[in-house]
């Protein structure tokens, strides 16, 4: 090597002895380093997968900057057993050794032929170099670049094919009971919601395994201001996606089992609703009957019959129960509970529509009678106005048809004889027996 004058002051032996002791600690730590990444779990699946996608063109990447990585790591180690060479010549070396090792240590004394610079970024517009010359600080420092690039595409392809294959595989697990257990109670695609979206979430879980096992980065979130090899984590957005959906199903499966353990007894009492129902519907037929009869001159709404849809959907899911066919049980159900609810509750209004007259014509009755009672305590029983119209109001009321509006206004007018009849016999000053009289 000719040497053309040593970069800054000349080294002396303590000097050099240092430096090399250095360089010895930086090339072991490189070496383990290296061979670390070397037996890399993640490098060697790298090295074993049929890759695909943005996992693909950065390994490839990858795989040049380590082959330029082992290239530069050689010639610093040949560089190094040089100057060791030169310093065990002799104990106690030469000026001429001194600035030789100075030139070795601190100056560009590292070659690399440019063909084993692939996976750098020459000049476009320079020219092609052949070789490259290193200080060794250079080449460790260019060492470092290399190697925290490779190992950080290994990390994070490692970090996914550990975390997500597992966790799809235990989802799939999940989704193949679901499956078996939605079979069990009939839900089955083409018949079923339920069964359509398992089978579109077995499809998603198959690519989606295939994807993380072929295309690992593309799964992969940096974690944002972190430069350190491996910084980020695996994203999960599609997985959870499709575990929220087998969630979804799984609680309509349950739904279903639920449907299954208490049809008998949901049946039960939807037959005891739409009796109810069927029972206060009569009621209100025979009282609208007599209503007609009794009740002169008023509008009495009429009364639907049984409700025979209801009565042929109950029928319906009986048959469901009968055959197991729970997931068309379990909709039918849910409708016809509300349905029989709303019938009972219809069932209801039209008997208080309907016997809404004869309620009327009670209350006028007891009217009268209180007001005569009224009237006899108060020792009004004899006056021949009054009895004249209780007994004009009483036969309207009791009689049939009985015209409300009519037995109403005289209702009213035995109230207002009542009334003058009281005034008129209140003393105008009050005496003992008046009191005796009006208590």
């Amino acid at each position: 090597m000719s040497v053309t004058g040593p970069p800054g002051p000349v080294l002396d032996r303590d000097e050099v002895d240092r430096a090399l002791a250095r360089l010895d600690a930086e090339h072991e730590a490189i070496e383990t380093s290296l061979l670390a990444l070397q037996d890399h779990a993640g490098r060697r699946l790298l090295e074993g997968a049929a890759l695909t996608g943005v996992t693909q063109e950065r390994w490839a990447d990858a795989e040049g900057r380590i082959t330029l990585l082992w290239a530069y790591f050689d010639a610093y180690a040949a560089a190094l057993r040089t100057a060791h060479e030169l310093r065990d010549r002799r104990r106690w070396p030469s000026r001429e050794d001194l600035v030789e090792l100075t030139e070795l240590l601190r100056g560009e004394s590292v070659t690399v032929s440019g063909g084993s610079t692939h996976g750098t970024s020459p000049s476009v517009t320079g020219p092609a170099k052949l070789t490259e010359r290193f200080t060794l600080e250079q080449l460790v420092s260019r060492m470092n670049d290399l190697y925290a690039h490779s190992l950080d595409m290994v990390v994070a392809a490692d970090a996914v094919w550990s975390a997500l294959p597992a966790r799809i595989d235990l989802l799939a697990a999940e989704l193949s009971r679901t499956r078996q257990l939605a079979h069990s109670v009939g839900v089955r695609p083409g018949e079923h919601p339920s069964g359509d979206d398992l089978e579109r979430i077995t499809r998603a879980l198959t690519a989606l395994r295939e994807q993380v096992v072929s295309d690992p980065l593309a799964f992969w979130q940096r974690a944002q201001g972190s430069s350190a090899p491996g910084g980020g984590r695996p994203g999960t957005e599609r997985y959870d996606r499709e575990a929220r959906a087998l969630e979804e199903v799984r609680r309509e499966i349950d739904a279903v089992l639920t449907v299954r353990q208490d049809a008998e007894a949901r049946l039960g009492r939807l037959r005891d609703v739409l009796s109810r129902a069927d029972r206060t519907l009569a009621e209100a037929r025979s009282a609208r009957g007599e209503v007609l009869a009794k009740i002169a001159a008023s509008e009495v709404p009429a009364v639907s019959g049984p409700p025979t849809a209801l009565q042929e959907q109950l029928a319906m899911a009986a048959d469901y129960r009968r055959n197991a066919q729970w997931h068309r049980l379990s909709p039918l159900l849910e409708s016809l509970e509300q349905k029989a609810e709303d019938e009972l509750l219809r069932a209801r209004e039209s008997l208080t529509a309907v016997t809404a007259p004869l309620a009327v014509r009670a209350e006028l009755r007891g009217r009268l009678d209180a007001y005569k009672a009224k009237v006899a305590r108060l020792g009004h029983a004899e006056d021949p106005l009054l009895v004249e119209r209780y007994d004009a109001a009483r036969r309207m009321l009791w009689s049939a048809p009985c015209d409300l509006r009519v037995a109403e206004q005289a209702v009213l007018r035995y109230q207002q004889a009542a009334a003058d009849a009281i005034a008129a016999r209140v003393p105008q000053q009050g005496g003992p027996t008046d009191r005796r009289e009006e208590s």
